[in-house]
């Protein structure tokens, strides 16, 4: 962790990854599953990190090693992302007072790597917002203080996460390029 602060990890996984042709979490990416890709990535910064799963949820916790992280179940996978970025943030108040900021993670994002999270997990604090930026363009982690998660909650639908509440506030970007690659696996790998 950085800064002293107490930052969580949120890796949303439930996803039934519908363009992809099965669940992300399930994915195999040089030799492990993404969802373990992205959970090993963010325990190397975040305390504690919840992994929220959906879509092929027993499978995903049979197979996939969730070593460090708590897993919870979204039982609304179906209706979208901020389906389980509400479940995430609502298992995090298991954590009251411990937890200054979060840290939202997406699966399918391999290129992920701790630097990247840390960077942007220097700027935790109770009221922060942060977000990654990759030359430029925003991207993910997304970085939530403690003062915002019932904001976000309140405004999250569909596949849109935190973009609405996001918007018009004041969010400070965090220059990652070089740090990570930003890319996300869509479509599997033509080839």
């Amino acid at each position: 962790m950085t800064s002293g602060a107490p930052v969580a990890g949120l890796v949303l996984a439930a996803g039934g990854g519908r363009r992809y042709g099965m669940p992300k979490a399930l994915v195999e990416y040089r030799g492990s599953l993404l969802v373990e890709r992205a959970v090993r990535t963010a325990t190397a910064v975040c305390d504690p990190v919840l992994v929220v799963l959906g879509a092929a949820a027993v499978e995903v916790w049979q197979r996939a090693d969730l070593s460090g992280a708590s897993v919870l179940a979204n039982r609304d996978w179906e209706t979208g992302m901020a389906s389980s970025l509400r479940t995430g943030l609502e298992g995090l108040r298991g954590w009251p007072g411990r937890v200054t900021a979060v840290l939202v993670q997406l699966v399918d994002m391999p290129g992920m790597t701790p630097e990247a999270l840390a960077r942007v997990a220097a700027h935790a604090a109770p009221d922060a917002l942060a977000v990654a930026s990759y030359g430029g363009v925003r991207g993910h982690p997304v970085l939530l203080g403690r003062e915002h998660w019932a904001g976000v909650v309140e405004t999250a639908t569909g596949d849109e996460g935190a973009r609405a509440y996001l918007a018009g506030r004041d969010v400070v970007e965090v220059d990652c390029t070089g740090l990570a690659d930003p890319t996300d696996l869509d479509v599997p790998p033509s080839g």
